[in-house]
């Protein structure tokens, strides 16, 4: 293989809980022949900043809240960042989710770097058809993706899926004009998530998400009342945050949710592992993802999946007549949800052999190392 300078490669983002979770592996290669400079809202976890200083990392770190719609704060970030790339001089700059990739990119077009890599791991709740959240925000958030990524010889954009490139194409904010890629997700670290045989005589259902409406929270719920009341030995658990967000699930509904009846809600958890090997089935009826992680790591756990025909999702369900390792639901359909709950319930031994096709599917397509490796050679680095 061609053997490519070092660059200096700068990486931003807009949470630094889930940089490692998500990104470590692909860190860690662009790392072992270059410097990776690192811009992230700041940084709680100490185990995270001692393992980026291990991998000699360079970090610079803001008060950036992603999820929040704030000026001040968008300006804020806007000129640290315009600062740290004057300094940086990075020659790949690889900004992932919306705020750093509209702000981001303009400003890396704007100081020219050379290789500009912008990653959308999902168009996210304002992309979702039936969106009744505000009409502004959502109009403004198409034009800020439209003027930044305006076409550059400079730019190559990344997509988790072809639905989301589709769906700026329709919308006229990308066009056959631009340098578009497409992986498979954030891909899932085989030797991390390990195999466990999932037991099937106590089925327990498994639902890891935030808690926003978009995510299928709802449908969850009363998928989960549905079964319940027909099958009382069924279990249900949910694993994820409740916090501020512009789609955030009602009050009402997080109060029954921790009610603990029919689900048993057990907040956020730092290390999913044990969990997932002590559910059956993981279930994700989200109305548009990049490509769910949680169902990733939940296969390569050899987990049977329910999820929704819906863009990102659909791509972790094989449908290949013999290596099925799941069920594609209607979006915001609870009752077909329960009814593929229903057929695990009635066919146990189906979920040993889904979850071993999903074991096998994930080795396939969702390897993180086949998915670093695209990556590296979209941004033109080196990887052994």
């Amino acid at each position: 293989m061609k053997t490519i300078p070092p660059k200096k490669i700068l990486i931003v983002c807009d949470s630094s809980k889930t940089l490692l979770e998500f990104r470590g592996r692909l860190i860690e290669k662009m790392q072992e022949d270059n410097q990776v400079f690192i811009f992230t809202p700041e940084i709680t976890q100490e185990s995270v900043r001692n393992r980026l200083q291990q991998l000699g990392v360079i970090v610079h770190e803001n008060k950036l809240n992603g999820s929040n719609v704030s000026i001040l704060s968008d300006f804020k970030f806007i000129f640290s960042l315009y600062q740290v790339i004057k300094s940086v001089k990075p020659d790949v700059f690889f900004p992932y989710t919306l705020k750093p990739v509209v702000y981001g990119t303009l400003l890396a077009k704007f100081c020219k770097i050379k290789c500009i890599v912008p990653m959308l791991t999902g168009l996210g709740y304002n992309f979702t058809d039936g969106n009744r959240s505000n009409k502004i925000v959502v109009s403004i958030t198409k034009l800020l993706l439209k003027f930044s990524l305006r076409s550059n010889p400079n730019l190559n954009i990344i997509f988790h899926n072809k639905d989301d490139a589709q769906k700026l194409m329709d919308l006229n904010v990308i066009s056959l004009k631009h340098k578009i890629h497409i992986v498979n997700g954030s891909g899932v670290d085989l030797s991390h998530y390990t195999y466990a045989k999932p037991d099937i005589n106590k089925v327990t259902f498994l639902m890891i998400s935030r808690l926003i409406n978009a995510k299928g929270i709802n449908e969850y719920f009363e998928a989960a009342r549905i079964i319940k009341s027909k099958y009382p030995q069924a279990e249900f658990k949910l694993i994820g945050d409740y916090d501020k967000n512009i789609d955030s699930i009602s009050k009402e509904l997080f109060q029954k949710i921790t009610s603990g009846k029919p689900i048993q809600y057990l907040g956020h958890v730092v290390d999913v592992r044990s969990v997932i090997a002590n559910s059956s089935v993981v279930v994700l009826p989200s109305y548009r993802e990049g490509v769910p992680r949680s169902i990733l790591e939940s296969m390569a756990m050899g987990r049977a999946v329910i999820t929704c025909d819906s863009a990102g999702c659909k791509e972790t369900v094989n449908q290949e007549s013999g290596k099925e390792n799941g069920f594609l639901i209607p979006v915001k359909d609870p009752s077909a949800l329960a009814s593929k709950m229903e057929y695990f319930m009635l066919n146990k031994e189906e979920i040993v052999n889904y979850g071993i096709a999903g074991l096998n599917f994930a080795k396939e397509k969702f390897d993180v190392n086949l998915v670093n490796n695209d990556m590296l050679k979209i941004m033109n680095i080196n990887f052994s």
